[in-house]
């Protein structure tokens, strides 16, 4: 009965099935990706003030004007387009992963679906969490930090950003950190099919938090502050993924089952 209710029930296939199967999914996610495109291209200029807010509260903070500034003909317009692929592809991303499920998941077991599926559903979720954290907490100090370096007696320093670059350092951003609370997620996954280990992780630790710096590195801005803020927010991140791949990892059997689990009184 164990064996029938663990079994693969989708039936085998041919590898042009798969190819075709795997070309339905990407069409679906990619008709997700251009659904939201257009109508995020639609509300382009609502998402524009969503992201260009933190600046401009800072800025009023200071008592300045908020504005932006381009100096191509066609920067503004294609600012828009930037801002809805963005758009885009952060709302499409649960589509996308599901697409990915559902591609997967007829060659899985049973069990190995029921363990996936918490995954599944914790992956977009701590990626809109992580984007949400940069917006809310890390923008407005990071903002207000950098504009504290404007000069105004002697030979003025005066900040004129450009729309681009601003957005450009936004959207990057966001999606640092949408992807670094990815970290728990594929560390604990990794510890469940027995892959890592909490032993092997703890062993290496010095060397995940010289491989945190150098990810923040290269995923966040070229400054020293965020990049120390990204690469605290890994070890933070990594460290729970220690304590999550300790609870998961599978436990090695206890030798003669059976006597141990024999009652007493039982021959």
């Amino acid at each position: 009965m164990a064996e029938t209710e663990d079994e693969i029930n989708d039936k085998e296939m041919p590898l042009l099935d798969h190819l075709a199967e795997l070309r339905m999914r990407l069409i679906w996610s990619a008709v997700a990706f251009l659904a939201c495109f257009v109508v995020c291209y639609h509300f382009a200029p609502r998402i524009y003030d969503f992201l260009a807010a933190p600046l401009a509260h800072a800025l009023e903070a200071r008592g300045e004007k908020p504005e932006l500034i381009y100096t191509a003909l066609y920067e503004a317009f294609f600012t828009y387009v930037k801002v809805s692929v963005f758009a885009a592809a952060f709302f499409s991303f649960p589509i996308v992963a599901s697409q990915i499920w559902l591609f997967v998941a007829p060659g899985l077991y049973k069990r190995e679906k029921r363990a996936l599926l918490p995954f599944l559903i914790a992956t977009p979720i701590l990626f809109f969490a992580g984007g949400a954290l940069a917006y809310y907490v890390f923008f407005p100090v990071a903002w207000k930090f950098f504009l504290s370096f404007q000069q105004n007696g002697g030979v003025e320093i005066s900040l004129l950003p450009k729309v681009a670059d601003y957005l450009n350092i936004v959207m990057k951003l966001i999606f640092a950190f949408g992807l670094s609370f990815e970290l728990p997620v594929l560390l604990t996954l990794l510890g469940k099919v027995g892959i890592v280990s909490y032993a092997a992780l703890k062993k290496y630790r010095r060397y995940a938090y010289v491989g945190c710096f150098v990810l923040a590195a290269v995923m966040a801005p070229p400054d020293v502050p965020s990049q120390c803020i990204m690469a605290g927010l890994l070890i933070f991140l990594f460290e729970i993924s220690l304590f999550l791949v300790r609870m998961v990892e599978p436990r090695p059997e206890a030798e003669n089952p059976t006597e141990a689990d024999q009652e007493p009184g039982h021959a």
